[in-house]
């Protein structure tokens, strides 16, 4: 959902003030502009000041609590799943990373910079995943909020076991490491 929607908290949230990131919590009976509602998070507007709210406590907003999306099940019948199918679910789970100010995900944003997928040493089936990403803002107090998202989507696929998500600030990002895609959805072409 990329619309708007007023609803009413149904019981007190926690939630990320948009942009300094900082944690607070929205009261049961307040009213709530749901703004966009992508990759499991909502932006909520509340009093005149915009929210995050992760799915977890997607209820308060009178909403189904969704589990993350479950990785292609291994080909092969339990044999280990390919590099390739790993790296693939990799970047699927970030593409499901959302900025909360902006209707486009991480990867079209161009805030990730670097993925390595590695096998962890002693540990059969068991990959490490080291991302460096950025924020369209140095300033951006979303950064840990979106570091976190990253990580827990991650870690929630079969055969990822470490992750390690690193905030870069050099080369700053600009419009231009937008995909056309995100481009055109943003109406900058």
């Amino acid at each position: 959902m990329n619309g708007s929607e007023t609803v009413t908290l149904t019981r007190d949230c926690e939630a990320a003030v948009v942009p300094v990131g900082t944690k607070v919590t929205l009261l049961a009976g307040e009213s709530a502009y749901i703004t966009q509602s992508l990759g499991g998070a909502f932006t909520v507007v509340v009093n005149g000041n915009m929210f995050r709210i992760e799915a977890k406590d997607a209820d308060a907003l009178g909403k189904e609590v969704v589990k993350p999306s479950a990785p292609a099940a291994p080909v092969g019948g339990g044999a280990p799943i390919s590099k390739e199918a790993l790296e693939k679910e990799v970047w699927n789970q970030m593409r499901s990373c959302y900025d909360p100010e902006i209707p486009v995900n991480i990867v079209d944003l161009g805030l990730v910079y670097d993925c390595q997928i590695s096998p962890i040493p002693g540990v059969p089936d068991s990959h490490r995943v080291d991302v460096k990403m950025t924020l369209t803002a140095p300033g951006c107090g979303m950064g840990p909020v979106l570091q976190q998202d990253v990580q827990n989507k991650l870690l929630s696929l079969e055969g990822i076991d470490d992750v390690n998500v690193e905030l870069v600030w050099e080369p700053q990002w600009n419009q231009g490491m937008l995909t056309e895609g995100a481009k055109l959805q943003l109406g900058l072409l």
